[in-house]
């Protein structure tokens, strides 16, 4: 089944979601090289991951007009007809990473910036919010008599309440995900390399108009232990334990993020193996049942699952994270060792939470990751991913 949407309609949402955060929150424009950001407010999308390596394209956005996009040299043309842009403009390369003349170039860009503020807002609001650049082109606007304040919380405010599109879009990629996901997971054999089998999960994202994938957590064995271990050129084993991230940017740039521990070959999984697994599924399905709309994040970390104490210095560093186009706020970090929590704020009705699972054990050197995202309904939760959990740890309990 193919995806039907509008996709006008879509970037229009989250402009007008965006803009109505702004007048909020004080803020009369915006202006960001962020390629997310930049694609969540306009739909413009031209060579994202090349974009991440520093400032190259630009959005201005003002919550009374215009929108401009500042476009790489040659790429004005990938955004013609959008709804959101009122102009396309070549963009002033200004990152120290990419050309030598990044000084020269934030003065002029500052100077066009500054035209465009003193015709919208004149001269007695000359206030700007800006997410990363560097020093000297923020230097270089404070000097032409601009106020900056930070754009990113703007940014993660506005995209922590998905739109009615974006829903559709995000049910939808996820769904794309987990048919790669399986072509990952029907290559897992003895004698293959991680790299050889997470390759087949790039393959299938690709297939089905993904982007890209944002890490590499695939590991097996005695790499599943502790966490966050890159996929290499490691070979399975028969009876390895194989942790899998998805952490994938999919259809029209929405992530999917579930995580699921697979066993290798034909060997019957251990008692150890067996049992951690029951762990973190336990914690997975524990914590998930308490998500709420309305529910504080410290209720929800205090009344998260009682990790055992063997395993509990090796767990996941946050219980929750947001997602849309990426991880996004919130960050729902477990309660302190002290008994503290300082993380403001609640569960809202539309955001997308993924609830993460790792247990690990120290002695035998393995681990269990699991993980699923769920939407926030008024009175409800859906469960966005679905795919399926390994059978060959189901069916005891833990001890």
């Amino acid at each position: 089944m193919q995806l039907v949407v509008d996709t006008n309609k879509l970037y229009l949402q989250r402009q007008a979601r965006l803009t109505a955060t702004m007048r909020a929150m004080g803020v009369s424009a915006i202006l960001t090289p962020d390629p997310i950001n930049i694609l969540y407010s306009t739909g413009s999308r031209n060579m994202t991951v090349w974009s991440l390596m520093g400032p190259s394209r630009f959005v201005l956005h003002c919550v009374d007009g215009p929108t401009i996009l500042f476009e790489f040299n040659l790429g004005e043309h990938l955004s013609e007809g959008l709804p959101t842009l009122t102009e396309i403009r070549t963009s002033t390369g200004i990152t120290a990473k990419k050309t030598p003349h990044f000084r020269v170039n934030n003065e002029k860009f500052a100077d066009e910036i500054v035209e465009i503020l003193k015709t919208v807002q004149g001269q007695s609001n000359m206030q700007l919010a800006v997410e990363l650049v560097d020093f000297t082109f923020t230097d270089a606007l404070r000097q032409r008599g601009v106020t900056l304040s930070e754009a990113t919380s703007v940014f993660q405010t506005s995209r922590m309440i998905k739109q009615p599109l974006e829903l559709d879009v995000m049910r939808y990629a996820a769904s794309q995900v987990e048919l790669a996901a399986s072509s990952l997971e029907e290559a897992i054999r003895p004698g293959r390399t991680e790299n050889e089998v997470w390759a087949e999960f790039h393959k299938g994202l690709i297939a089905r108009n993904g982007e890209f994938v944002s890490t590499r957590l695939f590991q097996s064995g005695v790499r599943t232990f502790p966490y966050f271990q890159e996929s290499s050129d490691a070979v399975m084993q028969a009876g390895d334990l194989v942790c899998f991230d998805t952490d994938a940017i999919g259809v029209m740039n929405y992530a999917v993020d579930f995580s699921r521990t697979f066993l290798c070959g034909e060997t019957p999984a251990t008692d150890t193996q067996r049992n951690i697994y029951q762990i973190a599924l336990e914690q997975l399905e524990h914590n998930a049942s308490n998500i709420k709309a309305g529910r504080s994040f410290e209720d929800f970390a205090r009344l998260a699952y009682d990790v055992p104490a063997r395993h509990r210095d090796y767990g996941y560093y946050v219980l929750a994270h947001g997602l849309g186009m990426a991880g996004e706020h919130p960050n729902v970090p477990r309660v302190d060792a002290d008994g503290s929590f300082d993380f403001p704020g609640e569960i809202q009705e539309n955001m997308v939470l993924c609830i993460e699972s790792y247990i690990g054990d120290p002695e035998t050197h393995q681990g269990v990751k699991l993980e699923d995202q769920f939407l926030v309904h008024a009175n409800s939760v859906e469960r966005l991913t679905t795919y399926p959990m390994c059978s060959a740890f189901l069916g005891v309990t833990a001890a």
